[in-house]
């Protein structure tokens, strides 16, 4: 029999209550106790969902207040030792300092990151854990650090207390974890609080004892009946050191003497050389991503034992298009014809945290792009079909099964996909497209001539503080309870304000601050031709940071301007250079749902080309410095480095049609953040945008440093301040990170910048965090190190 079952759920609630809950907790307006609660309902309703879609199990462990691998490195007891807990915290306190930073010295009852009880103080400049990009997804999770001196310690009462709730619901458990090596792979080696001699350890050092928690939470999980644990490694989908695929051996062989059922979860990436190892290790089952890795079942049915379940990622869960479910039930016939009697288990790809809840709140969507989709909870009802007809045969789902066929049809020969404009266009795209008129070094002189900048010009990534104002304006306006001129006035006044705040604080390159727009994606989206969108569907990316991805179901082209109008009336407000700011296509592309019937570069070509016209339009308006923001061209790398090539080659390129319209003065940035960028350093120097500005306040300028190595050629902004905690970093902080960034890159190369936008934060914490960054600029002026240099 076909048993079913999903490695995870979306946390966020049908209308975002946890978002909801969390921003009221932090703010003061609501306890834990209520938090809690919250989080109680959420997860009953959602058990309840997977129950009602006839799953074999409900998931537990999935549900986080922040982030999965944050729940873990609490569970493990690591949490690190720099954030000097006096034991008097809550858990809830510090899961939230873990994930949030601390801004200053606060008694409890005043403290501004959530606490509501006991007596401590929590102490200055705590900055919160590093932030970095889930493999190539566009969820990001908090970064486990690890030093020498750290010990781990088994702290699982909130993850059994789940257990408990699941259970007495009546509800059939399957716990899942991170893997122990795909934990400690995804955290970082940190020097501080190493013991003398140890400042350069090996993580990997750590599995043993690791381990010795593992096989402890294991054995808890067995004495509170939990017969089934999906343990995830994704790491088998890396290009794995070979220390650390030979551990994987012995480590399973050590938690296997757990006694609980294993079943070892691999997604996003081919396991190809990791197949034989991945079938052989002693757990009981192995889940495959039929849908990121179709390859790896002829290895996987030719290597794992008959006496082991074969989970089948056969539903993606990572895009919403409906599931063909003639052509998966064919393909899972045939695999049952090649594992007779063998126990075959049927899930989605990966953890559905990656897509929308449900299509049931979506009444605005149209009608036939609603029939050609699938968000979670329809998903699983895919999954209940599916399970329906292979246990019990075709005839007793053919009303589904009919259903599905025509949606699969229609969306296959709508003339809404296609239009031959945008296929000219590409064909007819000469090779240098993706050419500048001149070298960096010209351009770079023609551009100081025109704007004349100071040494470390500032500027800021592009968004201000998003007003509860500046929201409801939006929102009535989008209801039809404002009208256009009534909007358009209110998002004028919020620029201006924007513009007279810049110039007071003496910021060199402006931005007008984005008022009007929603989302860096969705505002563009809504404007392109190939975009759809949903009311509700919304997808975590973050803690209470939910985004709502644009889908993009056909040719995508640009049918008129889509921010000269705003960018030109916020330059007419000052003398300064205003910034033009677009999304790039790779970003577009990779934080949308990206259809599936042509290749993902051809999409992003048909992006780059409407970016492109955007960007004549604001050169002809006389906007002469324009950011073409890619955040998520690093995370849209293959995971297996043996494609990284060919995706890098239309990546780039699609970048560089889109900036290469303009002339030689005017200056191109272009903005990256929370990835890794060593690896890939010739490409991003490839894309040669004028200014590159990036993440590297929360890795202490870690991330700067190949750059340095590389001695990239352009200017670079690396941030000097993290926008995601509310701490105001003071002014010397700010100057001790630029001046070791002047360590590693020429400092007549160096931008000041926060690490991103300033959306999500208050107007009071920006102020006071961009006063300090232009005095931390004019310090470095006054130290004269260009000159030095």
């Amino acid at each position: 029999m076909i048993r079913t079952h999903t490695l995870g759920y979306p946390r966020i609630g049908l209308q975002r209550e946890l978002k909801s809950a969390l921003e009221k907790h932090w703010k003061g307006e609501l306890d834990a106790a209520a938090l809690q609660e919250t989080g109680r309902t959420l997860r009953a309703r959602h058990w309840e969902e997977q129950r009602a879609a006839g799953l074999d199990f409900v998931t537990v462990g999935d549900f986080a207040f922040y982030d999965h691998v944050a729940n873990h490195i609490q569970w493990l007891g690591c949490e690190p030792a720099r954030f000097a807990f006096t034991g008097q915290e809550t858990e809830l306190e510090r899961y939230f300092t873990l994930a949030r930073g601390v801004a200053r010295e606060v008694a409890a009852e005043s403290c501004d990151h959530g606490c509501t009880h006991g007596d401590h103080t929590h102490h200055a400049g705590k900055p919160a854990l590093e932030m970095t990009k889930w493999f190539d997804t566009n969820y990001h999770y908090l970064v486990p650090e690890f030093t020498a001196d750290t010990q781990f310690s088994l702290r699982t009462d909130s993850l059994l207390t789940q257990v408990a709730e699941a259970q007495a619901l009546g509800h059939n458990v399957k716990v899942v974890l991170v893997g122990p090596l795909s934990f400690l792979w995804l955290g970082k080696a940190k020097p501080e609080g190493a013991t003398l001699g140890n400042a350069n350890f090996d993580r990997f050092t750590l599995l043993p004892q690791l381990l010795e928690v593992y096989g402890q939470l294991l054995a808890q999980l067995k004495a509170a009946n939990v017969a089934w644990v999906q343990i995830d490694e994704p790491i088998l989908g890396l290009d794995l050191p070979l220390a650390w695929r030979q551990a994987f051996e012995q480590s399973y062989a050590q938690l296997a003497t757990c006694g609980v059922n294993l079943l070892l979860a691999t997604y996003f990436s081919p396991l190809e050389d990791n197949i034989n190892l991945a079938c052989r290790l002693p757990v009981a089952g192995l889940h495959i991503d039929l849908i990121r890795a179709p390859q790896d079942l002829a290895g996987v049915l030719d290597w794992l034992p008959a006496h082991k379940v074969l989970s089948l990622g056969v539903i993606d869960g990572r895009n919403i298009w409906r599931n063909d479910l003639a052509a998966t039930l064919e393909l899972v016939n045939i695999i049952h014809s090649r594992r007779p009697g063998h126990t075959l288990w049927l899930a989605p790809s990966c953890s559905l945290l990656h897509v929308p809840l449900s299509l049931r709140t979506e009444a605005r969507l149209d009608p036939e792009l609603k029939s050609w989709l699938a968000f979670a909870a329809e998903k699983l009802d895919e999954l209940n079909v599916l399970k329906r007809a292979l246990n019990d045969g075709e005839a007793s789902v053919s009303v589904e099964l009919a259903q599905s066929a025509a949606a699969i049809a229609n969306r296959r020969r709508s003339q809404r996909v296609h239009n031959p404009a945008v296929a000219a266009r590409l064909a007819a795209l000469p090779d240098d497209a993706d050419r500048r008129t001149s070298a960096f070094s010209v351009r770079s002189a023609r551009q100081q001539t025109r704007f004349g900048l100071p040494a470390f010009p500032t500027t800021t990534i592009g968004s201000f503080p998003q007003t509860s104002e500046i929201r409801a304006a939006r929102a009535a306006w989008k209801r039809g309870e404002l009208d256009a001129g009534a909007y358009t006035a209110a998002m004028g006044k919020a620029i201006a304000e924007a513009v007279k705040c810049q110039e007071a604080l003496g910021i060199d390159v402006l931005v007008h601050g984005e008022a009007e727009r929603n989302d860096m994606v969705e505002y563009f989206g809504e404007q392109l031709a190939g975009y759809t969108f949903s009311q509700n569907g919304w997808v975590q990316s973050y803690g209470s940071r939910c985004v709502k991805p644009p889908i993009i179901y056909g040719d995508v082209s640009r049918p008129q301007a889509m921010t000269v109008e705003w960018t030109s009336y916020a330059q007419k407000l000052t003398k300064r250079p205003m910034k033009g700011m677009l999304t790039g296509p790779i970003t577009m592309l990779q934080w949308s749902f990206v259809r599936d019937d042509q290749p993902r570069a051809t999409t992003a070509l048909q992006i780059a080309l409407a970016i492109r016209d955007e960007i004549v339009d604001l050169e002809q308006a006389s906007i002469g410095i324009i950011q073409i923001d890619e955040p998520a061209i690093r995370e849209g790398l293959p995971l297996r480095k043996n494609e990284w090539k060919r995706y890098l080659a239309w990546a780039t390129r699609a970048f560089r049609i889109t900036a290469s319209g303009v002339q030689d003065d005017t200056q191109i940035h272009t903005h990256m953040c929370y990835s890794e960028f060593n690896d890939i350093l010739p490409e991003i120097a490839a894309m040669d945008a004028d200014v590159i500005t990036i993440e590297t306040s929360r890795s202490d300028m870690e991330l700067l440093s190949g750059f340095g190595d590389f001695k990239y050629p352009n200017d670079i902004g690396p941030g000097v301040y993290d926008i995601h905690s509310p701490r105001v970093p003071s002014t010397e902080e700010m100057v001790s990170l630029l001046r070791k960034a002047a360590e590693v890159v020429p400092a007549k190369q160096l931008w000041v910048n926060p690490d991103c936008g300033l959306k999500t934060r208050g107007w009071a914490e920006t102020e006071a965090a961009l006063r300090n960054m232009v005095e931390a600029a004019f310090i470095l002026r006054a130290e004269n190190l260009v000159q030095a240099a």
